[in-house]
């Protein structure tokens, strides 16, 4: 007998698809929303691993030290499944809907460019409120910020893309998860593996980046010789478009449309 502490990947793509029926009936305000709050909960989880991963290789080494920094980041996935939100990466799992013929592409589209907007400005005014709180102002933490967000507009941009692809894959594989569990402790140990995975290889995602970049910005005005690479062309053009077309390839390519076709049959004889 199944055991219904967790679906099975037929039954999960299955409620993927049903979910994504959402964008034909969901306003506009609702999904804004859902998208600004989307963008916090990354950034609270973003702000936590610049924090734990300050100083951590130092005692841990480096491998740990990216671990842990992974592992607390995971919580800004697990607000977003458990409270409920928008995220844009997550959301390149309505590809399945569409493909399926329950919401047109064209409503996938504008579902995207709201909830890519909504999620922008949650992360940049999280990155404006934490440069606000003071408390990196200087010293280490404020430091590791501006060298995470140098390094990132630093990437070229078929570097960026790979990484993005490879860190949406993990995303949306945690999404999938934590719609196939059941229960709380299932959905939120389906968030952390894959994300603490992502996180500690060196993804790209483009929504953590919408935090991370404006944050080193931020703080590198208080620099009297700030990296002339880190800027907001090096931010908007070097990272986030290829960041962006890589997440959606990413999650779009071998999460949703693998999964759909995997068990298109399964789905059609049930729906």
């Amino acid at each position: 007998m199944h055991d219904k502490r967790f679906l099975t990947p037929p039954e999960t793509i299955q409620l993927v698809i049903a979910a994504g029926r959402r964008v034909l009936h969901q306003s506009f305000g609702r999904t804004f929303v859902l998208s600004l709050l989307a963008g916090f909960y990354i950034s609270f989880g973003a702000q936590l691993s610049t924090i734990v991963s300050q100083d951590a290789a130092r005692f841990l080494g480096l491998g740990m030290a990216r671990i842990l920094a992974g592992s607390v980041f995971s919580v800004g996935l697990m607000f977003v499944v458990i409270c409920g939100a928008e995220l844009f990466t997550g959301n390149s799992l309505l590809a399945a809907a569409a493909l399926h013929g329950q919401i047109s592409w064209k409503k996938l589209l504008e579902n995207w460019m709201v909830v890519l907007v909504g999620n922008f400005l949650g992360a940049l005014f999280f990155a404006w409120l934490m440069y606000e709180t003071r408390l990196w102002e200087s010293g280490a933490v404020a430091d590791q910020a501006i060298m995470v967000a140098a390094i990132k507009c630093k990437l070229s941009f078929s570097t960026a893309f790979v990484r993005a692809v490879l860190c949406n894959w993990l995303v949306c594989l945690a999404v999938f998860m934590a719609t196939a569990a059941r229960d709380v402790p299932g959905k939120l140990l389906a968030c952390y593996v894959p994300i603490m995975t992502f996180v500690a290889s060196g993804f790209e995602h483009s929504i953590a980046n919408m935090y991370f970049i404006p944050t080193g910005l931020f703080l590198s005005r208080e620099l009297v010789r700030p990296d002339p690479d880190l800027n907001w062309y090096g931010f908007l053009i070097n990272n986030l478009v290829p960041v962006t077309l890589g997440n959606i390839v990413g999650g779009v390519v071998f999460v949703a449309a693998a999964y759909w076709y995997v068990h298109s049959k399964t789905v059609q004889s049930s729906g």
